[in-house]
């Protein structure tokens, strides 16, 4: 296809595609695009625009719109939205019963403070079986950073399945019966791992996730730890960078909302100059804090952790304590 012939919106786009010889795109897939040496120069096409790059569609498929939707309905879909606990009592109290599913929630904090281990114990969590009053689900589990540790995975499932085992014996006989067929090892194979080592890959994966999920469609949780790692790297255009940020989140956006899953976004943290001091934010600066539904921080109070909600369209500020133990996240110490 004539890149001329493109519903881009900038000519410069055009320009860049032709000088590097992108005369064709019918044999390109994206994640091919993503590893480009030349990535930066179709970036653009590959998040903003990604329908170019992957089909032949007509300039009218992009004015489609789908029909509204009134408020009671949107009420109703609300209550009845189902959540993923993260096993403290005191967190999904103030997260109204867990990580929403439909929604994306970012996960921030300092390093050490347990972001990676929430991670891993929601991407357990969402298996527990529906008689035990979970999803029943799969999880998919993006490493950007190398921290995924699958011995961490094992111990927070052998947890989990203890904890099932002594909840079944207050529901009788047939629930303990289900329950020895799911064991730690099927946790571990519900698990889909990736991992990824730039953020041209980073994008690719993330374009490749529709086409995935479909296929697989018990899905109902994806975990990014971290979303910033790979684009605080390498990345010295900040203004593409954040054009880049925007359109991944919102194809991250539209992605639980058709799938009917969570989304959780592990962040690191950064320093920021305000009035002339220095103070710890999250990664990716102030536009892309607008990128997420719920925001979570997660911090030190003394020898304490605790989490706060910082941003969310539904719950309101709240902090609760959680502590880290070897069988995952748990209640706070000083409130068991």
């Amino acid at each position: 296809m004539d890149p001329w012939k493109l519903p881009i919106s900038s000519a410069i786009q055009r320009k860049r595609l032709l000088s590097q010889s992108y005369t064709s795109h019918a044999s390109a897939s994206p994640s091919d695009l993503a590893c480009a040496d030349r990535a930066s120069d179709v970036i653009y096409l590959l998040l903003i625009e990604p329908q170019v790059i992957t089909s032949k569609f007509s300039v009218f498929s992009f004015l489609f719109v789908i029909g509204a939707q009134n408020a009671w309905d949107i009420l109703l879909e609300e209550e009845s939205m189902t959540r993923i606990t993260t096993s403290c009592a005191e967190l999904d109290k103030i997260l109204g019963g867990g990580i929403s599913c439909k929604e994306v929630t970012e996960i921030g904090g300092v390093p050490g403070i347990g972001k990676t281990q929430l991670g891993i114990q929601l991407a357990v969590n969402v298996q527990i079986p529906s008689y035990y009053g979970g999803l029943g689900g799969k999880a998919i589990y993006i490493d950007t950073e190398g921290s995924f540790m699958v011995e961490r995975v094992l111990q927070i499932a052998e947890a989990c399945t203890e904890d099932m085992t002594e909840y079944g014996r207050f529901l009788g006989k047939s629930i303990q019966a289900r329950q020895v067929e799911m064991g730690p090892k099927d946790f571990l194979e519900n698990i889909y791992y990736f991992r990824v080592c730039s953020y041209t890959e980073q994008i690719g994966l993330e374009n490749y996730l529709d086409k995935f999920i479909s296929e697989h469609r018990d899905v109902k949780i994806v975990v990014i730890d971290s979303v910033a790692f790979q684009f605080r790297q390498d990345f010295d255009d900040l203004a593409q960078r954040t054009r880049v940020l925007s359109a991944m989140a919102l194809k991250l956006m539209k992605l639980a909302k058709k799938f009917s899953l969570a989304v959780v976004l592990l962040n690191q943290v950064t320093t920021k100059v305000i009035e002339s001091s220095f103070q710890l934010a999250l990664a990716l600066g102030d536009s892309w804090s607008h990128s997420c539904t719920n925001r979570l921080i997660l911090y030190w109070n003394g020898e304490e952790r605790y989490a706060y909600i910082d941003k969310s369209p539904s719950l309101r500020s709240a902090s609760a304590p959680y502590s880290v133990t070897s069988r995952g996240i748990r209640n706070s110490s000083s409130n068991s």
